[in-house]
C-alpha cells in the first residue's frame, strides 16, 4: 500500500508539471483552432458583430474559386521540389563536410549563417540580387544572362526555390551531420574490409543509419514549404500576377485584405487537414524504415 500510494504521489506531482504547458497550449493552439473552425462555418467579415451562418458552403466555394486552387498548385509545386532539392543538398552537403576536408568548420559556419536571417528580410536581399546586383554582371562580363527572376511567371518558381536553398540548406545539413557522426565507425572499418566500395558503403550503411534525420528534414522541410509566406511578402508579392501566390498567401488576401473572414477561415482549416495528413503519411512511411541501434 506505502509503495502504491508513493506511486499515485509521483504521478500526480508530474501531472501538475504538465498543467502550464497544457493550459497554453490550449489557449494558443486548441482554442484558436476550433474557434477557426466555427468561423469557417459562417460569413462572418472579421468586423462586425454579425456571424451570418453559411454551413459548408465555404469549403465548397473553395473548389470553384480559380484564386483558391491555382494557390494551392503553386503551394504543392513550390513543395515538392522544394522538399526535393533541399533534402539532396542538405545530405550532398553534410557528406562532404563530415569528412576529412580542411576547414569544414568554416563551411558549415557559412552555410548555417542564412537561416538566422529573417525570411522576409531573405526575400528583400534577393529582390535586390535578382533586379540590380546580378544583372550588373551582365554589363561587367559582356554577358547576357536573365538574372530577374521574378519578373516573369515562367522563372519566379526556380527563383524561389534558390533563394530557398540559400536561406535553409545550411539548417538541414547539420541534423544530417550529426546524424552522420552518429554511425558506428565500426561499421564502416568491416564494410571495407568485406571489400564494399564507397558507393555500396553509402547505400547500405549510411542511408539507412541515417533514417531518423531524414524523417525530420523531409516532415520538417514539406511542412514548412507548405506554410511558405515571408519569402513571398517581401520579394514578389505573389506575383507576377498570381504566378507566386502560396496558399496561406491567398489566405491573407481573403481573409484580412478581402474581408471575407468565414471563407479565409475554410481555407485555413483546409490547410491545416492537409499539413496533419501529410505529416501522418511521411511519419508513418518513414519511421518504417529507421534502423534503431
Amino acid at each position: 500500500m506505502r509503495k502504491s500510494s508513493l506511486a499515485r504521489r509521483t504521478e500526480l506531482e508530474f501531472a501538475s508539471l504538465m498543467i502550464p504547458g497544457l493550459f497554453l497550449f490550449s489557449v494558443g493552439v486548441i482554442v484558436p483552432m476550433l474557434l477557426g473552425f466555427y468561423y469557417s462555418l459562417t460569413s462572418w467579415d472579421g468586423f462586425t458583430k454579425d456571424l451570418p451562418w453559411a454551413g459548408l458552403s465555404n469549403y465548397a466555394k473553395m473548389l470553384a474559386d480559380a484564386n483558391a486552387v491555382s494557390a494551392w498548385l503553386f503551394t504543392l509545386k513550390f513543395t515538392v521540389l522544394n522538399t526535393v532539392i533541399q533534402n539532396a543538398l542538405s545530405l550532398a552537403f553534410a557528406v562532404v563536410l563530415d569528412g576529412n576536408l580542411r576547414g569544414k568548420k568554416v563551411y558549415r559556419t557559412i552555410l548555417f549563417v542564412p537561416c538566422l536571417i529573417a525570411p522576409i528580410v531573405a526575400g528583400y536581399i534577393w529582390l535586390r540580387m535578382y533586379s540590380d546586383v546580378l544583372p550588373a554582371l551582365n554589363a561587367l562580363l559582356g554577358t547576357k544572362i536573365n538574372f530577374r527572376l521574378f519578373g516573369s511567371g515562367d522563372t519566379v518558381l526556380p527563383g524561389l526555390l534558390i533563394v530557398n536553398q540559400w536561406q535553409w540548406v545550411g539548417y538541414w545539413m547539420l541534423i544530417y551531420v550529426a546524424g552522420l557522426q552518429s554511425i558506428p565507425v565500426e561499421l564502416y572499418e568491416a564494410a571495407r574490409v568485406d571489400g564494399a566500395s564507397r558507393t555500396r558503403q553509402f547505400l547500405r550503411i549510411t542511408l539507412p543509419m541515417l533514417a531518423p534525420a531524414i524523417t525530420i528534414c523531409v516532415v520538417g522541410i514539406t511542412v514548412g514549404s507548405l506554410r511558405v509566406y515571408d519569402l513571398m511578402v517581401s520579394s514578389t508579392s505573389g506575383g507576377p500576377g498570381r504566378s507566386s501566390t502560396s496558399i496561406i498567401y491567398q489566405i491573407y488576401n481573403t481573409a484580412i485584405a478581402g474581408r471575407q473572414y468565414g471563407y479565409g477561415s475554410a481555407m485555413s482549416m483546409t490547410l491545416i487537414f492537409v499539413l496533419l495528413v501529410v505529416a501522418v503519411i511521411q511519419l508513418g512511411a518513414l519511421r518504417r524504415r529507421e534502423v534503431q541501434l
